[in-house]
């Protein structure tokens, strides 16, 4: 599983938080690695010209393979919380798909 990270506008992401997103997105997902070619993750500030509540934004996108892309995005006060709701999100949707690939 290929994962890319992506920084909005008036955004950069440090080296060192790049590797800790890919070690808990590739722990938390592991389980979907097999399915699973690409994860994008995409990071922005919704307010970036002020302080407020919620307006750190993650979206990931997964690529399934033989499927359609998958995205779910989640918000937070900062962007652990915003990656760490989007990561919740992502494993129930991807639990529902793949379940119903293996009942059929």
């Amino acid at each position: 599983m290929t994962i890319q990270l992506n920084a909005g506008n008036n955004l950069s992401i440090s080296e060192e938080y790049s590797q800790k997103l890919t070690g808990i997105l590739s722990e938390e997902l592991d389980r979907f690695s097999e399915n699973l070619t690409r994860l994008e993750v995409h990071l922005s500030d919704e307010n970036s010209h002020k302080d407020s509540k919620n307006d750190k934004k993650c979206l990931l996108e997964a690529r399934l393979k033989g499927r359609q892309p998958v995205a779910v995005s989640d918000n937070g006060d900062n962007y652990d919380l915003a990656v760490d709701g989007a990561i919740d999100k992502l494993k129930a949707m991807l639990d529902t798909i793949l379940g119903r690939m293996t009942n059929r």
